[in-house]
């Protein structure tokens, strides 16, 4: 979470903090103080495929020529991809299914961000906060759609990346800005910058921002 910092000198492009922070990376990085642990311990989160994701003997083969094979038998994971608390955000079990990993991941950090702010989220209801979302994978989506029988009317939404910034939105009733930003592999850095303009023109007093990829 970033916001106008309170020690301005310049009227043109005032400092910004970042003010709050909520995360997940491989390696067992579930918050900032264990980002820092893994960094400081020069740890790496990339690891052998685990056995419950897929065999990875079966797929890897080291000559890349050869179609339906992967030349590597490693990567980065996440744990409790399958795990979220919907009643937590006054969402149906039913629509949850539906959700794409990214909207309830970037549900938990959006939180996590204001709390480690500071701030209890219910302050922010009604303000002019900014939400910038960078989001370029849509895997989930696919999963879906084959199973015409299987999809309803969480399907679109749950699958929607537009819908990455708007549930944030929608379910902490902030006011400002809603985006959610794919330009690739920059997403993130992109959405980061449009957050700091936002506030810089006056369409928001504070942001939320980051970046989600989940390759399923």
């Amino acid at each position: 979470m970033i916001r106008e910092s309170n020690n301005s000198h310049s009227l043109r492009r005032p400092p910004l903090a970042v003010v709050g922070i909520g995360c997940r990376f491989p390696g067992g990085v579930t918050d900032a103080t264990s980002f820092w642990e893994l960094l400081i311990q020069g740890r790496s989160g990339i690891i052998e495929v685990p056995d419950d994701r897929w065999n990875r003997d079966r797929f890897y083969h080291p000559n890349r020529a050869i179609p339906g094979r992967m030349i590597t038998k490693w990567g980065g994971f996440l744990d409790r991809l399958d795990q979220f608390d919907p009643q937590f955000w006054g969402i149906s079990p039913r629509e949850a299914a539906r959700m794409d990993p990214q909207q309830r991941w970037l549900l938990e950090v959006a939180w996590e961000a204001i709390e480690d702010a500071g701030i209890a989220p219910s302050q922010l209801r009604g303000d002019s906060v900014g939400v910038f979302v960078g989001i370029a994978g849509n895997d989930y989506a696919g999963i879906q759609m084959p199973n015409h029988a299987g999809s309803d009317v969480h399907t679109n939404s749950g699958c929607t990346p537009s819908i990455a910034s708007n549930r944030i939105s929608f379910l902490l009733d902030l006011k400002g800005p809603s985006v959610s930003v794919d330009t690739a592999c920059s997403s993130a850095l992109v959405a980061m910058s449009q957050a700091c303009h936002s506030i810089w023109d006056g369409q928001c007093s504070a942001a939320l921002t980051g970046g989600v990829n989940a390759i399923i």
